[in-house]
């Protein structure tokens, strides 16, 4: 007997980049501030400091997640595009 498969799975999957572009922002702002509270960025006590590494400081937290983001993330930017995915197909 073959099985019959569920016609969720049947249906072609919208390509949406402007669903993954905003995935990917937010990715990459959730990882931004997991930087920050991590320390990612925070001036060292023996060199530098300032007003000028301070405010760049988010700048470099805000690199570090794209460029996680870009090498793969850690997946919460595909599971966000696919919820909105899914949200459009079902309306």
């Amino acid at each position: 007997m073959t099985q019959i498969s569920p016609v969720a799975l049947q249906l072609p999957r919208p390509e949406k980049p402007e669903y993954k572009a905003i995935a990917d922002e937010l990715e990459i702002q959730f990882l931004s501030e997991m930087l920050k509270n991590a320390g990612v960025g925070k001036p060292r006590d023996t060199f530098g400091g300032g007003a000028g590494e301070d405010q760049f400081a988010g700048f470099l937290t805000a690199e570090y997640a794209r460029a996680t983001v870009n090498a793969g993330g850690i997946g919460l930017s595909e599971a966000i595009y696919q919820a909105l995915v899914r949200n459009e197909v079902s309306k």
